[in-house]
């Protein structure tokens, strides 16, 4: 059985985010969305509600589990028993950063394969912090967020 880890802070999912989840349950019998409780970094959305929000627009996806952890994600891995981890590719801007992870990574487990996946040209703008950003300001969210999310997150954004 293959299985991989996709982490991230997550806050929020997007649709970027979801289309490379039911991609990798096409290439993988289980994809474990790991979100990360880094207690050091300062997120918009508690590790619960990043919980909830991810088991809300995945429900209909075959092979997901939802998962939180902390500390050193190949720590986790090797928790887990997981080899591959899965990380999103969508501008040559996080190649740098996501190489120099993978190798990070791998040193510390060696039995870990970094695969990239880049999401659909659609997303391939989206990220957390640019819907957080549009909906700060009462922007619409639709086509960036998983509608069964849209209201509850539009809601906890806007600035009052």
């Amino acid at each position: 059985m293959k299985n991989c880890v996709y982490p991230g802070s997550f806050d929020p999912i997007t649709n970027g985010h979801i289309d490379v989840i039911k991609r990798s349950s096409g290439l993988f019998d289980k994809t474990i969305v790991a979100v990360l409780n880094n207690e050091r970094k300062e997120s918009f959305f508690s590790v619960s509600e990043r919980v909830g929000f991810i088991r809300k627009a995945t429900e209909g996806i075959p092979g997901v589990e939802v998962d939180t952890y902390d500390g050193l994600l190949a720590d986790y891995m090797q928790k887990r028993g997981t080899h591959f981890v899965l990380r999103g590719l969508r501008a040559i801007s996080d190649f740098e950063y996501e190489f120099q992870m993978a190798a990070v990574n791998s040193a510390l487990y060696p039995d870990m394969e970094t695969v990239f996946l880049m999401p659909s040209l659609q997303y391939s703008y989206l990220s957390s912090s640019i819907v957080r950003e549009v909906g700060r300001y009462g922007g619409s969210l639709a086509g960036m967020l998983p509608e069964c999310i849209i209201e509850e997150i539009s809601e906890r954004l806007k600035i009052k």
